[in-house]
């Protein structure tokens, strides 16, 4: 009734029961948008849980395939919960590692009982890590001196998010979004509706310092989304309840108590790639970030073919710990 995600889409959910017991989930999607930008007949589905029971994943497969089908559409993809601009992909390394805000995390045999059900991948996501609490991330000397040659040679500036501004700070960001991902695998147009809503639910732990914009002559041609891990606080919640961990959260963010942080989004217009700009919003946020005493790092997630961005997070001290996949089957 109130996701704007629904202006466009539509979803159905599905229980499997044994024996009145419930074994597993799925909900089957429709993103009208996805298939009107890409041209193609993609069906999706998501919030997949499943016990380690092919006879059960197949019934779940099934049923989202035969929603899908009866839209006309010829792919079945996911996981996608609800779409590539939330959570999606199926971990498939790096098990042994918590998963980051706003990343998914499941068993290894998910990923046995897909292929067992036809799926194949269409594309892997990769994260990288850099630092540790005991070892933070420190940016190198060069990355340093180049940025102050950077900053000099195109006349660039760096700046934080003005939250007495948030409102054009997020018009800005809407701008910027859909310029800098427009030719990412997968990528769908996130919508004013959407944007606002992320931004309303981002607005009370967002860290200004950590969401840098680089701007020339007054425009802005870059920006970084970086947010404290949340889970880090919420981890300990045993029982589920949002209340006081979401307290407990808030207070650990401004007392500057989280250590770790994922970096969600890293984007440049077009006509400034291949410059360097990158690496001058990842000083940034390395230095800031360190201010507060966070130590460690997650960049995600990376297209697999993203050949830029992994080598320069590789020569800064990044590295991949973490897999995700993404896979399709013909309904």
């Amino acid at each position: 009734k109130h996701n704007p995600f629904f202006q466009h889409a539509e979803a159905d959910y599905f229980i499997a029961e044994r024996n009145g017991e419930v074994v597993g989930r799925i909900a089957a999607i429709h993103n009208q948008l996805h298939n009107d930008y890409h041209k193609d007949k993609v069906g999706f589905f998501g919030f997949w849980e499943c016990i380690n029971d092919f006879e059960v994943a197949a019934a779940l497969f099934d049923t989202a395939s035969a929603w899908v089908k009866t839209r006309a559409l010829d792919t079945l993809r996911g996981p996608m919960s609800f779409s590539v601009n939330d959570e999606c992909g199926l971990l498939i390394d790096g098990f042994d590692t918590p998963n980051s805000i706003m990343m998914p995390h499941n068993p290894p045999y998910y990923l046995t009982l897909m292929e067992t059900a036809g799926f194949t991948k269409a594309k892997d996501l990769i994260a990288m890590e850099g630092g540790s609490l005991e070892h933070p991330i420190q940016p190198p000397e060069r990355t340093e001196r180049a940025v102050s040659l950077l900053k000099k040679r195109y006349g660039i500036t760096i700046r934080p998010l003005d939250m007495k501004r948030f409102t054009a700070e997020v018009e800005l960001v809407k701008q910027l979004y859909n310029d800098c991902w427009e030719d990412n695998w997968g990528f769908i147009p996130m919508t004013d509706a959407e944007i606002d809503l992320l931004a309303t639910a981002f607005k009370p732990v967002v860290i200004p310092e950590l969401v840098p914009f680089v701007e020339k002559d007054g425009r802005a041609i870059a920006f970084g989304l970086t947010l404290p891990d949340l889970n880090e606080a919420l981890r300990h919640n045993r029982n589920g309840a949002m209340f006081p961990a979401s307290l407990t959260m808030l207070y650990k963010i401004k007392m500057k108590k989280l250590t770790r942080a994922r970096i969600l989004l890293l984007g440049v217009r077009p006509e400034w790639r291949g410059k360097g700009i990158d690496s001058a919003l990842y000083h940034w946020i390395w230095t800031k970030a360190a201010e507060r005493g966070i130590g460690w790092g997650e960049a995600s997630w990376l297209l697999e073919d993203n050949a830029g961005i992994i080598q320069g997070l590789s020569k800064a001290g990044f590295t991949p710990y973490q897999t995700f996949r993404i896979l399709d089957r013909p309904t």
